[in-house]
């Protein structure tokens, strides 16, 4: 079972929604909002709140795996509200982004993370929950993404393995938090 944050946010989501879709005025980008943040995001909204010097400079500079990562953003975590109230699995996806992609520009444009991939790319094909309720290993995700009717979609190894991370971490969300209008037909893979 997801965190008691993503069940909230997925519940506010929910409530927010007729059945026959978003209520009126509703940006049509509401709708997902109770998929996770991908790291992209989590990092933006570290950034905008004041992004500590020294991680920044990390970032910038340096990479490392997940396990680097996650002692880097635990030990800044007390001194940084924005990055104290990422929860485990929020900080999980965000040490996961930057063992993707660092080194890299803290203060520029970011790469995508496996949220905008999940979207942008997994939609292009079939509805959302098909991806997102499913609850799968990386191995698992990374033999969908590399079968034949995967390996057409443009993606990079580092970006397949960046979706799975983010996929094993993040999907498996209940069909019941996800918009009666995005479920799909008991579709699966």
């Amino acid at each position: 079972m997801k965190t008691p944050v993503v069940l909230s946010i997925a519940l506010s989501t929910l409530f927010s929604f007729s059945v026959s879709g978003p209520a009126s005025g509703q940006d049509e980008d509401d709708i997902f909002a109770f998929i996770p943040a991908g790291g992209r995001t989590l990092l933006e909204t570290v950034r905008e709140a004041g992004l500590p010097q020294n991680l920044a400079a990390r970032i910038a500079e340096t990479g490392g795996d997940h396990t680097v990562w996650r002692e880097a953003l635990d030990a800044e975590k007390a001194g940084t509200p924005a990055l104290g109230v990422l929860d485990d699995w929020q900080t999980n996806t965000l040490a996961n982004y930057l063992a993707a992609n660092t080194p890299l520009d803290p203060g520029g444009v970011l790469p995508r993370d496996g949220r905008d991939m999940a979207l942008q790319l997994c939609q292009s094909c079939h509805i959302i929950t098909v991806v997102i309720t499913q609850d799968r290993t990386r191995e698992a995700w990374l033999g969908t993404m590399n079968s034949p009717s995967h390996v057409e979609i443009e993606t990079t190894e580092a970006e397949r393995g960046l979706l799975a991370d983010y996929l094993v971490i993040n999907a498996g969300i209940p069909i019941d938090l996800v918009p009666p209008e995005l479920r799909a037909g008991g579709a699966s893979y």
